[in-house]
C-alpha cells in the first residue's frame, strides 16, 4: 500500500473527475489503462511508464511507491493508495 499528500487544489491531478475538465489526464486514468494494458509485464518495462504518468502531472511518489504499483499491474493484484488532502 502506498502513501501520498496531495493538496485539495491538485486532487485532480489524482483523480479522475469529470467536472474539473483538467487538461491533464489524471495519474487514476493512466495508471487503470496501465494496468490494463501491461498486466503480467515485467516490472523493468512497467516502471518508466508509471514514472512518466506520474511526472506529467506532478505528483512526488516515491520510487519504492511505483515499484509496488509496477508489481501490482504485473500480477493483477489490487494496489491500495492512502491519500492524504492537504
Amino acid at each position: 500500500m502506498g502513501e501520498i499528500n496531495v493538496s485539495s487544489h491538485d486532487l485532480g491531478r489524482l483523480l479522475a473527475d469529470s467536472s474539473t475538465g483538467a487538461p491533464v489526464r489524471p495519474y487514476q486514468e493512466a495508471f487503470a489503462e496501465l494496468a490494463d494494458t501491461y498486466r503480467g509485464k515485467p516490472v523493468p518495462e512497467i516502471l518508466p511508464l508509471l514514472r512518466r504518468a506520474a511526472d506529467e502531472v506532478l505528483l512526488g511518489f516515491t520510487d519504492v511507491d511505483l515499484r509496488e504499483q509496477a508489481e501490482a499491474i504485473r500480477s493483477g493484484a489490487r494496489y491500495v493508495l492512502r491519500v492524504r488532502v492537504t
